[in-house]
């Protein structure tokens, strides 16, 4: 687990990082702020949840909030609540976008709404599984990717919030799942074709299963089917198409052009990543 030592008053930079940004994009900027702490070791979660308070910062009063998933935003509905709490915030209101994130933010006093009655967002916080160097993502590692799309496709701001590892060059360049919901009815059938669609690319196609060896079955009852890739995708958007078109498969993990800030936390402190 990495970590990062400070000591009192130490300071803390958010620097730009060193990868190229899309052609046209507005130049990334450099922000700093202080952490006040007596020979603080952070860990990997304490640096998470520096960046996730991070990011709450952007909240004003009267805001609808997309409140993200996982373990990372988790952290950042966990800070809202605290402000809340003590006054610091208010007048705002939340649209959760899984199952337990609903349990979390009504277990600390964030009002919620539905799309349906709010469907514009001010502002979306959620992590991510893959970043790429435009800001491109792969998410859905945590089952709640088609709630997740849905609201943060409208938000007006979406800021992710991650840490060092999930960096790549490439979509699928860290191994790991790349998740796609589809229906349950004949699921096995778009396994195969989804494997056959990206064999130039040595992906390994697996049905998602819980602690008891059954299949996953998401907030919304479907199942999901995890695509394991031995080479980055080489255009996320035409992949992003080729899967859309199979009949049967309700979303995929691919969140691309949708981040307008990364907040990345690592051994070397946070760095802020815009759009």
């Amino acid at each position: 687990m990495a970590s990062l030592s400070f000591v009192s008053s130490s300071h803390l930079t958010l620097r730009t990082p060193s990868f190229a940004l899309r052609t046209g994009s507005s130049p990334r900027t450099s922000v700093s702020f202080s952490v006040k702490a007596q020979s603080v070791a952070l860990s990997q979660d304490d640096l998470k949840k520096l960046a996730a308070e991070k990011a709450v910062e952007a909240i004003k009063p009267g805001m609808v909030l997309g409140l993200g998933t996982g373990s990372t935003a988790a952290f950042a509905v966990d800070q809202i609540g605290k402000l809340l709490s003590s006054g610091e915030l208010y007048d705002i209101v939340g649209i959760p976008t899984s199952k337990r994130t609903e349990e979390q933010a009504r277990s600390l006093g964030i009002p919620l709404v539905a799309l349906d009655t709010h469907p514009r967002i001010d502002l979306a916080i959620d992590g991510a599984d893959e970043v790429d160097p435009n800001l491109d993502l792969v998410k859905g590692r945590g089952g709640a990717l088609l709630r997740e799309k849905m609201v943060e496709a409208v938000a007006e701001k979406f800021i992710v919030v991650a840490d060092d590892t999930k960096l790549v060059k490439g979509l699928g360049g860290s191994g790991l799942a790349m998740p796609v919901e589809v229906v349950q009815f004949c699921w096995n059938f778009n396994l195969i074709r989804l494997q056959d669609l990206f064999k130039e690319f040595g992906c390994d196609a697996k049905l998602r299963v819980d602690g008891d060896g059954k299949p996953y079955v998401t907030d919304n009852s479907n199942y999901i089917i995890d695509l394991y890739f031995k080479n980055p995708l080489k255009d996320g958007f035409a992949a992003a198409k080729e899967i859309g078109k199979f009949q049967g498969v309700v979303e995929h993990g691919l969140f691309l052009g949708m981040a307008t800030s990364v907040i990345i936390a690592g051994k070397n402190g946070v760095e802020v990543m815009n759009k």
